[in-house]
């Protein structure tokens, strides 16, 4: 079995490698489970604003497919042991047994789902940092409990995990050769528990390009379920974020998908939920692209002034600053982000070809 210390270096060495969010996050899984061990796993990218998921990779092979959207929705209805909560206490990494005293039906989502399922722990860490939270890891275990140097040794990858994530998707927005159809408005319509109740004729297409299922189920990726779930938390009180999120279809393409109720205000939580999904808009788009490379407060404001059509004059101006001190931070946010020139810079920032 690795030692933890050489497992860390190996993490280390492939978050400062070149792999794509998805193939980082399967390597970090295989060396995760050569140290400690676990029977299912959900490591999931959240929106950095939102903290909401959208591009999941999983292996629950204990959960029916029919259960998904329960699982989803249960987890974003708990509480205890979150990612958020979690992130925002500064706790590294987590246990369900040890957050609960050893009481998990305190948890919603191991009361109505895990059970069942045969769970006995469920060990979770956050992954973010002062520019966002970038996702979250959760490892399941149907035997044994993890113990407190299993959840630390979870806890000691982050930082270097967090560091790998944000390069990939800050790669995502560099100019590619590759040419990608873009991806129209869509409208998937979920019941309030989350079914599939409807859905217009660009849907399927859209859902089946955020993520092509590999199993005969209604093509609904996590990621509309998930900003359905956030939703549902959001009314009743235990809120993730907004219930919103971007996700990275290949290329330089991002979408937006959004949650909102249907039907009139007094039906309250009985009415369906409309999951939108459209091109990410460029001030979307430039709020990501400075998070994913670490830009600045001030230097996230000029780069939005410019993708608005701001000559440095008029950023100047709007900021209070000399012209000199705005070029100094378009330096600043060209040495950050790779890009040759302006031009560049605002291409890969609004997508622009």
């Amino acid at each position: 079995m690795p030692t933890t210390s050489s497992s860390l270096d190996r993490i280390e060495r492939l978050s400062r490698g070149s792999l794509t969010a998805k193939a980082l996050r399967e390597e970090v899984v295989a060396e995760v489970r050569r140290v400690i061990g676990f029977d299912g796993y959900v490591f999931m990218l959240t929106d950095p604003t939102t903290r909401v998921g959208c591009s999941p990779l999983a292996d629950v092979p204990m959960l029916p497919w029919p259960q998904l959207p329960a699982l989803i929705r249960a987890r974003y209805l708990t509480r205890l042991n979150r990612w958020p909560e979690l992130l925002e206490a500064k706790v590294a990494s987590a246990s369900l047994l040890a957050a609960s005293g050893r009481q998990p039906s305190r948890s919603r989502m191991w009361e109505e789902i895990q059970r069942d399922l045969g769970v006995v722990d469920v060990a979770v860490a956050p992954l973010g940092d002062r520019h966002g939270c970038w996702g979250m890891l959760e490892l399941w275990r149907t035997d044994r409990a993890f113990t407190p140097a299993e959840v630390a040794y979870l806890g000691s990858l982050t930082p270097y995990v967090v560091t790998g994530l944000r390069a990939a998707l800050a790669r995502t927005f560099v100019d590619t050769p590759e040419q990608f159809l873009p991806v129209g408005p869509a409208v998937v319509v979920l019941d309030p528990d989350l079914q599939v109740h409807a859905q217009t004729a660009g849907a399927a297409a859209a859902l089946l390009q955020l993520n092509p299922p590999d199993e005969p189920m209604t093509p609904v990726p996590a990621a509309a379920y998930n900003v359905a779930a956030a939703l549902v938390a959001l009314e009743q009180g235990v809120p993730v974020g907004e219930p919103w999120a971007r996700v990275h279809l290949g290329g330089s393409r991002w979408v937006t998908v959004k949650a909102d109720r249907m039907g009139p205000a007094e039906q309250a939580d009985s009415r369906d939920i409309a999951v939108s999904i459209e091109p990410s808009t460029p001030a979307e788009r430039t709020d990501l692209f400075a998070r994913v490379h670490g830009l600045s407060a001030r230097e996230t404001e000029v780069l939005a002034l410019l993708g608005n059509g701001l000559s440095t004059h008029e950023v100047a101006a709007r900021l209070v600053l000399s012209e000199h001190t705005v070029n100094d931070h378009v330096k600043s946010v060209l040495d950050k982000t790779g890009a040759r020139t302006r031009q560049v810079l605002m291409s890969r920032a609004l997508g622009a070809g």
